[in-house]
């Protein structure tokens, strides 16, 4: 069964919590975070994307980045920005988009249930940003992100925080400039805790990774790489746990840089082997699986796989997967997505406008839209204990950045 429990965030105060609250730093490149955090000095980004407090061409992976990081988190603590929890608790995270609600836990998850596969995972990391999150815990002491996860429906435990929900007033209640709304209850009463980590321990027998992979395996090396000198806190990780059922997924885009050396008709020709290929008016956003948006030279096709092109078990069925065996791998040569940098990935919440965008300025040669993967999908696949591709699913909303830090 999963373990979890409550902990100590480091967290700001109450009437600051709207300005500290950032986007997450991995869905802003550092241009994006000058920006979004220009004229805010409370803003978590000055922690989670440090080297926009640095010069414009310093390298954001560079020591000076995290140890910046670090100074600035102290600060945020000796400004009284932040404060530590006197004890440790339970928050509920309430998230409303486009008027749909959906509620999490946030909690601390142990290290060694993500060791032994009870919390499930559905996709592999990339070394590269794996090392980014580790150098940045290690230096700053304590996790900023949140682990994005999902549990099957439990009626007692969902009956608990709706309790207390209902029965308490919110910490914090703002709604961010992106218009999603952020609500937070402190749960400080040790009986109700320890009854949600009872029902936690005794009902759920896993959790799984929606979003986070990055995070998540960093922690987990983090503490090993601390080795005899790891502190307690450092066994567990950050998490928000939300119901499976009120969770939506968004599609996971795909940009690439070049066509292997080919030109345009070379490259639809090879296509047409496995899919049907046709030039629509309007950016193209597939409505059912098997589906697929291309941008290309100013122009939007739709691709329809052909059948026989793609396996029936639950990987080869997905639509990330259908992309990766007959086009990046088969036709662009793009063997590992984790590793090779002609590919890049674009959030389904960005639209087609930034797959344009990417492609018309130059920097891309070629952009994919996709079907998104769903719910149960990522269920079936976690508990089989198949990987799925790299970046296959976006959620959305997200949790905000600096709400809720676990120091370890």
């Amino acid at each position: 069964m999963a373990i979890i429990k409550p902990f100590k965030a480091l967290r700001p105060q109450q009437k600051l919590a709207a300005k500290v609250a950032s986007r997450p730093y991995d869905v802003l490149n550092s241009e994006e975070a000058r920006t979004e955090a220009n004229g805010n000095a409370y803003s978590f980004l000055h922690i989670t994307k440090s080297e926009i407090d640095l010069p414009t061409d310093i390298d954001s992976h560079s020591q000076a980045v995290y140890d910046k990081a670090k100074e600035n988190l102290i600060a945020f603590q000796d400004k009284e920005i932040l404060f530590k929890e006197e004890k440790p608790c339970y928050y509920i995270y309430q998230l409303t988009m486009n008027g749909r609600d959906q509620t999490g836990l946030v909690c601390v998850s142990s290290i060694d249930d993500y060791d032994n596969d009870i919390i499930k995972k559905h996709e592999l990391t990339r070394p590269d940003k794996e090392l980014d999150r580790i150098t940045h815990m290690k230096t700053i002491g304590a996790q900023t992100g949140n682990v994005f996860m999902a549990y099957k429906t439990n009626e007692r435990l969902n009956k608990e925080i709706e309790d207390w929900k209902a029965s308490h007033h919110p910490e914090y209640d703002f709604v961010a400039d992106d218009n999603v709304k952020h609500i937070v209850w402190v749960v400080n009463d040790d009986a109700t805790n320890q009854r949600i980590t009872t029902y936690f321990s005794e009902t759920v027998p896993y959790a799984y990774i929606a979003d986070g992979h990055h995070r998540a395996a960093s922690a987990a090396k983090v503490r090993k790489a601390l080795g005899e000198s790891a502190s307690e806190e450092s066994n567990y990780f950050l998490t928000t746990l939300f119901p499976a059922n009120q969770l939506r997924i968004l599609n996971y885009n795909r940009v690439v840089k070049d066509l292997s050396g080919m030109t345009d008709q070379e490259f639809l020709h090879l296509l047409q082997q496995d899919f049907f290929v046709g030039k629509v008016e309007n950016a193209f956003v597939p409505t059912q699986f098997h589906e697929f948006g291309m941008y290309l030279s100013g122009d939007w096709y739709k691709l329809v796989a052909k059948e026989g092109t793609y396996e029936s078990d639950p990987i080869g069925i997905l639509d990330v997967s259908i992309l990766q065996k007959n086009i990046l791998d088969k036709i662009l040569v793009i063997k590992d997505v984790r590793t090779d940098k002609r590919i890049d990935f674009v959030g389904g919440i960005r639209g087609t406008d930034e797959l344009q965008k990417r492609v018309d300025s130059g920097e891309m040669k070629v952009a994919f839209s996709l079907h998104a993967v769903s719910m149960q999908q990522l269920i079936d696949i976690a508990d089989s204990g198949n990987i799925m591709p790299p970046k296959s699913t976006w959620f959305e909303p997200k949790l905000r950045d600096g709400l809720l830090t676990h120091l370890i």
